[in-house]
């Protein structure tokens, strides 16, 4: 029996296997996929761990203008680092403009993202404490929103210039209707000052450098939601679309202005809070739900 399985083995250590595959070979099939893929497949063996280190593959997987979001970062955090390193790297967020804004790439695709916080824009009142206050949350990626109490005018503005890579992006607002907080270690929502939304739409607009432009307008409450049902935008994060824009060549820089505001002064509103602006490639997100990206 003993013998019998021995030469099992034996034969079967005859033919080639993964191992005899040439590492370039190897790397070249890991063009065609995915970050976390390749990291995968690079604990089968040694030649698939040397092409899962490649520069040639790495450098594949990182956006043409890479070096663009490395100047955000000190010269010493990346010296010396291989492609694979410098895509670990950028793919976690990279503060800029006073630590306001964040740019990364997705782990999947390596396509560039954007978040602008609250504190980079430009808010009618914010300094007032009796209308606006600044909340710390670990429910924003800033960890911190801008929550307001009553106002006449509401606005909100910001602008980022940037050098996007080519691609289609995604410009929205992420708002909470009501205020959260933790009680027991569980999330309970305050509508107590959430009053005004439902009379008149937010006006929602950006616009670029190179003269595109998009605007929608939406009311952020829904009153008419019956009781069973509830209202379905109070006391969630909600992304609010406002358009999409072409970008064809990372020089010179992008600049996005964007803007939300309702300024009907025949009636107050409050209890919203504002997290942050995303900027992100505009089918990225529906490609992950979708399974075409995992």
């Amino acid at each position: 029996m003993g013998a019998s399985l021995s030469s099992l083995t034996d034969d079967a250590t005859v033919g080639p296997g993964l191992g005899d595959i040439p590492e370039n070979c190897v790397a070249c099939v890991f063009n065609y996929l995915t970050p976390p893929e390749i990291c995968n497949l690079a604990r089968l063996n040694r030649a698939f761990r040397g092409a899962a280190s490649s520069d040639s593959v790495w450098e594949k997987k990182l956006p043409p203008n890479y070096h663009d979001l490395l100047d955000l970062v000190p010269q010493e955090r990346y010296q010396n680092f291989c492609k694979k390193d410098v895509f670990a790297l950028l793919s976690r967020p990279v503060p800029f403009d006073d630590n306001n804004k964040e740019v990364w790439l997705d782990r999947v695709t390596g396509r560039v993202c954007m978040s602008i916080s609250a504190k980079g824009m430009a808010i009618t009142g914010i300094e007032d404490r009796r209308y606006w206050n600044w909340v710390q949350t670990e429910e924003s990626r800033f960890h911190v929103v801008a929550y307001l109490q009553q106002v006449w005018w509401f606005e909100v503005d910001g602008v980022v210039k940037f050098p996007f890579p080519p691609d289609i992006y995604t410009v929205s607002f992420r708002l909470h209707l009501g205020r959260f907080a933790k009680r027991l270690g569980r999330r309970v929502c305050n509508f107590e000052h959430t009053h005004g939304w439902d009379i008149k739409p937010v006006k929602f607009e950006f616009s670029t450098s190179d003269g595109q432009q998009a605007s929608t307008e939406c009311c952020l409450d829904e009153t008419e939601q019956d009781e069973v049902n509830g209202n379905h935008k109070r006391g969630c994060w909600i992304e609010y679309k406002v358009g999409e824009f072409i970008v064809t060549d990372s020089e010179p820089a992008t600049e996005v202005r964007f803007f939300m505001k309702q300024i009907d002064c025949t009636h107050s509103k409050g209890g919203l809070c504002v997290d942050s602006v995303y900027i992100i490639p505009s089918n990225l997100k529906e490609c992950k739900r979708n399974g075409v990206l995992k």
